[in-house]
């Protein structure tokens, strides 16, 4: 199975190799690197089932900080920053949108989740300015080895690992490894033992 990967693999770096150079020409006239990528990945994400995972990956394994090919990355997934890392095994539901972050080893991610790029990443201080051109502060969100984090939940802080997370939950804040959390803002229910 895994030859018959990378034989994949191959064959779409070779078929996507167009779009990448693309993607490289227009990269070098613009200072807007993020919203370029942010465009090339929402071309991409339309190609439906395993074809459109892979077609993916291959294009995230070129830019993106380290992406495993050994991931799946579900249709209509959408990434905002090239500093993304997925580790090997992890899942990526469909529908969801991801920022800043680091995905760890054999982690699941639901459909519709958001992992944003930190809960500073917009300014609000100066009422004078509008929102939009207000700086705000990325950070690099780190969601642990073993993870599941369920349907339409929204990461904003670190996970460590074994951690799972409630669907629907809005985690504002870091929780350590085996914790189970839910809630909005999401809080501690319980340790796994």
């Amino acid at each position: 199975m895994k030859v018959a990967k990378q034989f994949i693999f191959y064959f779409l770096s070779v078929a996507l190799f167009p779009l990448f150079l693309l993607y490289l020409l227009l990269s070098a006239v613009t200072s807007e690197k993020d919203a370029l990528f942010q465009s090339f990945c929402q071309l991409l994400s339309l190609v439906p089932g395993k074809l459109g995972s892979f077609c993916r990956i291959c294009f995230y394994k070129w830019l993106c900080t380290d992406v495993d090919l050994d991931i799946f990355v579900g249709f209509g997934v959408l990434l905002s920053q090239l500093d993304i890392d997925i580790r090997e095994g992890a899942y990526i539901g469909p529908q969801s949108n991801l920022g800043s972050c680091q995905i760890g080893r054999n982690s699941l991610l639901g459909s519709g989740v958001h992992v944003l790029s930190g809960k500073n990443q917009h300014g609000f201080e100066d009422i004078r300015v509008p929102i939009k051109d207000q700086k705000g502060a990325l950070t690099k969100v780190r969601v642990g080895e073993n993870c599941w984090i369920g349907n339409g939940a929204i990461v904003m802080a670190d996970l460590g690992d074994n951690t799972i997370v409630a669907a629907g939950s809005v985690v504002t804040k870091s929780f350590p490894a085996n914790s189970i959390v839910g809630g909005n803002p999401a809080v501690l229910i319980k340790t796994r033992a």
